[in-house]
């Protein structure tokens, strides 16, 4: 069964705040938002599915709980429909956490909500501050705890290479937003794009955007803390849409199409190599190595452009690297030996 979200965008609506990163048009790709075109994306995105599909109603883009309360509520009336009438199984939408209150989760509790997406970005709140975001970290914690309390499912959205932030900032808002609760988690590493103060800010030479490598090595690190608590990464990195393009609005920055894949691919090599010095520590390494992993994660535990089996054979005594699939192997296990 695959999971799919119908996603309506509701570019910068209900967002008073101007965050120094922020183009909601250039992320989606969409610079206007039409109430009457909604149900046309909607019907359309659903001649795309098949039956089994499990699809989702996705309001993104903007800060939904914060629109006019009266479109939101036509929004959801709209979603909840195509739910009623067995086309969708619910609805998810992103927000900012100072726009979560009592009165907003109990409209949403009368729907078929099944996450919300919380535009965290941070935990520490002189990143938040630079960041122009508009909220603290105590507002994180308590839109948690008002969501947690109203039985409604949310998702930790969170941001590497923020101004000011370090890689312990990124690390320890990862542990937070397992130890709030979070069903799932979003990864985003920052981008520059054109027309925000984040751009200027790089062109005065007061923002040094991240490396993709660099890039790679922040998303692992919070990656590998919600792997340890059980929180599923739903993505990392934005979706490529053509106003990211060189020519477009996206500016600099760690862009790459296949970020995830790259950050997946670092764990496997950070798993790869305690594995083998492991072994090392009990004899000489000699002859080849073999590697299992999870059937499907062949390439990524390779390596782009077989990366990892390159520097295994460059910093061990080993003549030859296999790799190999193992259905029984959980997402992201590993087994090795010597051969």
């Amino acid at each position: 069964m695959r999971h799919i979200n119908i996603p309506v965008f509701v570019p910068h609506l209900g967002c008073p705040n101007k965050c120094v990163f922020c183009d909601q048009r250039a992320i989606s790709g969409i610079s206007y938002f039409s109430e009457d075109d909604a149900r046309a994306v909607i019907d359309e995105t659903l001649t795309t599915v098949r039956e089994d599909d499990e699809c989702e109603i996705a309001f993104f883009g903007g800060s939904f709980t914060g629109i006019d309360r009266s479109l939101m509520i036509r929004l959801l009336d709209l979603a909840e429909g195509y739910v009623r009438g067995g086309k969708a199984c619910g609805i998810r939408m992103s927000t900012r956490p100072d726009y979560i209150d009592p009165d907003i989760v109990g409209i949403l509790q009368k729907y078929a909500v099944r996450a919300v997406e919380l535009g965290i970005q941070s935990m520490n709140d002189r990143v938040l501050e630079f960041s122009r975001r508009g909220h603290t970290a105590a507002d994180t914690e308590r839109a948690a705890g008002l969501l947690r309390e109203g039985g409604i499912p949310f998702v930790g959205q969170m941001m590497v290479g923020l101004p000011l932030s370090t890689p312990r900032d990124e690390v320890e808002c990862a542990e937070k937003i397992c130890a709030l609760g979070a069903e799932a988690s979003r990864i985003y590493p920052t981008l520059v794009f054109r027309n925000t103060e984040l751009n200027g800010m790089t062109e005065r030479g007061e923002y040094v955007p991240l490396t993709v490598d660099e890039a790679v090595v922040r998303s692992a690190d919070a990656l590998t803390v919600f792997l340890k608590n059980g929180v599923r990464c739903l993505r990392i990195g934005l979706c490529d849409t053509d106003r990211l393009s060189e020519e477009g609005d996206f500016i600099a920055g760690p862009r790459h199409p296949a970020m995830g894949e790259l950050v997946k691919s670092e764990i496997y090599r950070r798993a790869i190599f305690r594995e083998i010095s492991r072994l090392e520590k009990d004899g000489e390494l000699t002859g080849s190595v073999e590697i299992s992993v999870p059937a499907g994660d062949l390439s990524a535990a390779i390596g782009h452009k077989g990366r990892n089996r390159t520097e295994i054979l460059d910093q061990y005594a080993i003549k030859r690297a296999v790799f190999l699939e193992k259905n029984s192997l959980l997402r992201y296990n590993i087994q090795v030996r010597l051969f």
